[in-house]
């Protein structure tokens, strides 16, 4: 069994200063890893340990970890001096913002942030400031950032959420302490793929706006049932609330633009970060040109403030132009990279799975991947908490870190292939991956073919 003596000393350091050691609490995980360096798919730790990586510090790697043509973007831009002014404009925030708008149908104009949850929180607050009213729809199972709309209802137990509803909608299940409850009641939680309860919502609360993930990608790869985004635009243009499209995941890694651009679903809002700067910190908020000049309104009492210190620093900016222009290249050959590799883990997935008579299923989006104990691909959170294990799940998880390939060791996490990946880090990785399903399938008592029958 891999130890980890050197991280343990930098946990226990930072402890002494950090809460729980940690800037992020959701990096609290175990095994306790404390990584030094990243270069394309792989990873190395304080104790020398190498992983192929498919947890991609949460999906935003999407180039590989300090990919060449970025890293020597924003080296230029630091010798040429580069510098935060804070004051007017810069050439690079227009550049970015020409790209996306020239590339991705869906955004008339764009603001720049820091981070997905900042920009989710402006494109709620203009919802609201453009239709007047206060309540917003969420995702049971979705993830839309850490503020006090939306940290709810991600992973909620089912003793604390009740039995499906349909229609209706589920209790406010705060991820966090400090959320008012009188901000909690503005917020009504539905599970994805329900047309119904959004309609059950709408016809009894002053909707502003849903916001959805387009793809559930915070418990794994979770699809949308045929028509529902499509039913979703309708019943946003029947009850005139704003359909935001949360792709802080999904968006560039999918296509350039996200899934709204595979899907032919136009959202009011979209919400881009992680892969648009291939894993430096930049958060996006784009649409239609009448709800986004709400930024500017010339009445005060409308204008929606947009603020940051930070906003549009020249580093993540140039960063994004450079990692826009990498998917541009030899006309995306990028995707069809990623695409091929995906192809490859799941075909050798699911005769890993055959082999072994084990119960899972294997749900992909061209690189985004999860593999579920369970016959049937998830439909929503209540379908998953009913049918996965995750104990098998996180056993796995941990049974792979052990043979080197870094999956996030928490169960139903995503899995992400990066343009860096190669054809031999996919086998390496079934070679992994069979052996650790073996021991999860064993110690979880799953169905088992008897290798001596065979």
């Amino acid at each position: 069994m891999q130890t980890y003596p050197n991280s343990a000393r930098v946990f226990a350091h930072n402890r002494q200063y950090i809460p729980g050691g940690v800037v992020s609490t959701n990096r609290a995980t175990a095994p306790e890893i404390a990584f030094v360096r990243g270069q394309g798919s792989r990873i190395w730790d304080h104790d020398g340990h190498e992983f192929i990586d498919y947890h991609a510090a949460f999906a935003p790697h999407f180039l590989g970890h300090n990919d060449p043509y970025v890293t020597a973007a924003v080296t230029r831009a630091l010798a040429e001096g580069r510098s935060l002014f804070g004051s007017g404009t810069t050439e690079f925030e227009g550049r970015l913002a020409e790209l996306i708008c020239t590339h991705v149908e869906i955004a008339d104009s764009v603001q720049f942030l820091n981070t997905g949850s900042e920009a989710t929180y402006q494109a709620i607050r203009a919802a609201r400031a453009i239709t007047g009213r206060d309540d917003i729809i969420v995702m049971q199972g979705g993830y839309n950032g850490w503020h006090n709309d939306v940290a709810c209802n991600l992973m909620t137990p089912l003793a604390a959420l009740g039995p499906r509803v349909s229609p209706g909608e589920y209790p406010f299940h705060p991820i966090s302490a400090g959320i008012p409850e009188a901000h909690q009641r503005l917020v009504h939680p539905v599970n994805f793929n329900d047309l119904e309860s959004v309609r059950w919502v709408c016809e009894r609360y002053p909707v502003a706006c849903l916001i959805t993930e387009p793809i559930l990608q915070n418990v794994g790869v979770v699809k949308p049932l045929p028509g529902y985004l499509a039913g979703l635009r309708q019943l946003a243009d029947e009850f005139g609330f704003l359909l935001v499209f949360d792709e802080v995941k999904t968006g560039f890694r999918h296509a350039l633009g996200g899934y709204a651009t595979l899907c032919g679903v136009r959202p009011d809002f979209v919400v881009y970060g992680k892969a648009v700067a291939n894993g430096y910190p930049l958060g996006v908020i784009a649409g239609k040109k009448e709800y986004m000049d709400f930024f500017v309104h010339p009445d005060p009492a409308r204008r929606v403030l947009l603020a940051g210190t930070y906003n549009g620093h020249p580093v993540p900016t140039i960063a994004a132009i450079a990692t826009i222009e990498r998917l541009l290249m030899n006309g995306g050959q990028v995707y069809r990279h990623v695409e091929a590799l995906g192809a490859l883990l799941e075909t050798g997935v699911h005769e890993i799975l055959a082999k072994l008579g084990v119960p899972a299923t294997f749900v992909r989006q061209g690189s985004a991947f999860c593999l579920y104990f369970m016959d049937h691909a998830p439909v929503d959170w209540h379908d998953m908490a009913t049918h996965h294990s995750f104990g098998a799940d996180e056993t796995m998880r941990r049974e792979l870190i052990e043979r080197g390939v870094y999956f996030f060791p928490l169960a139903t996490k995503q899995g992400s292939i990066s343009a860096a990946h190669s054809e031999r880090d996919i086998e390496l990785t079934l070679a992994a991956w069979a052996a650790a399903l073996e021991h999860a399938a064993r110690e979880h008592e799953l169905v088992l073919v008897d290798r001596l029958a065979r």
